[in-house]
C-alpha cells in the first residue's frame, strides 16, 4: 500500500461511456489505499453501472441531482468542490469534455467541476474517430491549458469492434497518475535521485534484413522504471526494441538497437547516475562483420563468425563509486544461485535479481515473474507476482540501501 493516498479526498465524476464499468475497480483501488471517495454520476452513466454498486464500494451515497428527491436535502456543488483534494472525471466522454472546455453547466457534475478549487484529472474515453476528431483534440488542449491533468487514452480493441486509441486508461494507470500527482507535493524517498534502467533485447545485425536477438519484452525493465519514477527518481530507460511503454511522464526513453549502442548510451550517462538497474537482455556475441547487402542463399551450410560484446554491467561496475547503487539481473537454467552469487563480485553490483527458467511464470514474455533477490547478506525468495509487484520489491530494496 502506498501511504501517499491515505486520507486524501477524491471526488470522481462518472459520465455516460461504456468504460464507466471500470470505475468500480478504480474506487476499490482508492479505498484499498485508504483514500476517501465521493462519486457524482450523470444520468447517462447510470445506463452502464448502477449507483448502488459505486455507493457500496465507496461507502458514500452516490450523487447525481442537486437535491435528494426523498428528503429534499441539497447537494451543494460548492461544498463538494471545496471538499476534494483531487477531482477525477472518468470516463470523460467527448460530450463532457466539450462542456468542460466551454463552461456549460447543465448538471450537478458540471456545476461541481466549475466550482472546484482542487486540481482536476481527466481520463478521456470514446471511439477512435471521435478521439482524433479536431474538435476533441482542441477541447483536450484547452483543458490542458487550464492546468488539468490528462491521463491519456490507451490503444486497443474498442466497444465498436474497431482497434485504435480511445480506451479509457486502465484503473491501475489512473491510480499511478494519482499517486504521481500527490507524490509531487510530498516527500518521496528517491526524490532528487537520477536512475538509469536498461530494458529489452538488443538486435545484432547480420545483413540489412537479418539479425540475432532474444525474447526479452522489456516489461520488467519498464515496470522498474515506472516504480523508480513513482518514488521520486528522475529516470532514463535505455531501451532495446520493445512494444511496451511507460505510464510515467517523468521517464525519458532512449531507443537503441545493438549491444554497442546500449553500451555507449549507458557509458555516457553512468557517471551522473545515482541508481543503475541492468535489466536488459544484452547479446553476449555479435557478428564480426555485417554484410552491407542481403546475403544470398547458397547450397550447403553457412557459418557466421561472432565476436564478444562489451559486458556493460561489468564495465560500469569497474567505474562504480560508493555513492552509487547498481542492480544486476541473471536469467539462469543451471546452478542458478551459484551463478547469481558469482555475478555479485564479478560485476560489482549491490544485488542481483535472479530469474530461473525452471520456474513456471518466470522469464521472457510473461506478465508475472518469480525471482530471488541475491546479495552478500542474504537470498530473498519472492513468490510468483506480477512484474509491477516484483518491481516494487526491487525498488524497496534500492531505497533501503540508499538509507
Amino acid at each position: 500500500m502506498n501511504p501517499i493516498l491515505e486520507g486524501k479526498k477524491i471526488l470522481i465524476g462518472v459520465t455516460g461511456g461504456i468504460a464507466a464499468y471500470k470505475i468500480a475497480l478504480l474506487v476499490r483501488l482508492l479505498k484499498k489505499q485508504k483514500a476517501e471517495v465521493q462519486l457524482i454520476m450523470t444520468e447517462a452513466s447510470k445506463q452502464f453501472i448502477t449507483p448502488v454498486t459505486l455507493s457500496t464500494l465507496s461507502e458514500n451515497p452516490v450523487l447525481s441531482q442537486y437535491a435528494n428527491e426523498e428528503t429534499g436535502e441539497w447537494n451543494s456543488h460548492v461544498k463538494l468542490g471545496l471538499w476534494a483534494d483531487l477531482m477525477i472525471i472518468a470516463p470523460a466522454t467527448a460530450n463532457t469534455m466539450a462542456k468542460m472546455a466551454n463552461g456549460l453547466c447543465d448538471n450537478l457534475l458540471m456545476a461541481t467541476y466549475l466550482s472546484a478549487r482542487c486540481p482536476v484529472m481527466i481520463a478521456p474515453a470514446m471511439d477512435l474517430d471521435m478521439f482524433i476528431h479536431p474538435s476533441t483534440t482542441r477541447n483536450i488542449n484547452t483543458l490542458e491549458s487550464y492546468g488539468h491533468i490528462i491521463v491519456d487514452a490507451e490503444e486497443g480493441e474498442l466497444a465498436s469492434g474497431l482497434v485504435g486509441k480511445g480506451r479509457m486508461a486502465e484503473p491501475e494507470h489512473i491510480i499511478d497518475a494519482v499517486e504521481t500527482f500527490f507524490g509531487k507535493t510530498e516527500h518521496l524517498p528517491l526524490k532528487g535521485k537520477k536512475a538509469l534502467v536498461t530494458a529489452g533485447p538488443t538486435k545484432e545485425r547480420i545483413d540489412p534484413v537479418r539479425f540475432i536477438t532474444n525474447g526479452s519484452t522489456g516489461k520488467m525493465g519498464y515496470a522498474i522504471a515506472d516504480e523508480l519514477a513513482k518514488q521520486g527518481a528522475e529516470v532514463t530507460i535505455i531501451s532495446g526494441p520493445v512494444n511496451v511503454s511507460t505510464s510515467q511522464k517523468q521517464v525519458t526513453i532512449v531507443d537503441i538497437e545493438s549491444a554497442q549502442d546500449m553500451f555507449e548510451a549507458v557509458n555516457e550517462r553512468f557517471e551522473s547516475t545515482d541508481i543503475c538497474v541492468f535489466t536488459a537482455a544484452v547479446a553476449d556475441y555479435t557478428p564480426s562483420q555485417v554484410s552491407s547487402s542481403k546475403i544470398k542463399k547458397k547450397d550447403g551450410d553457412m557459418g557466421i563468425e561472432m565476436k564478444r560484446t562489451i559486458d556493460i554491467a561489468k564495465t560500469m561496475g569497474e567505474k562504480k563509486t560508493s555513492q552509487q547503487i547498481t542492480v544486476g539481473f541473471a536469467l539462469e537454467t543451471d546452478n542458478e544461485l551459484d551463478n547469481a552469487k558469482g555475478k555479485l563480485q564479478k560485476k560489482n553490483v549491490d544485488f542481483v535479481v535472479l530469474n530461473s527458467l525452471k520456474e513456471k511464470g518466470a522469464g521472457f514474455g510473461h506478465d508475472t515473474n518469480k525471482v530471488y533477490i541475491v546479495s552478500t547478506e542474504q537470498v530473498v525468495e519472492l513468490p510468483l507476482l506480477s512484474k509491477k509487484k516484483v518491481a516494487e520489491h526491487i525498488v524497496d530494496e534500492i531505497i533501503q540501501r540508499k538509507g
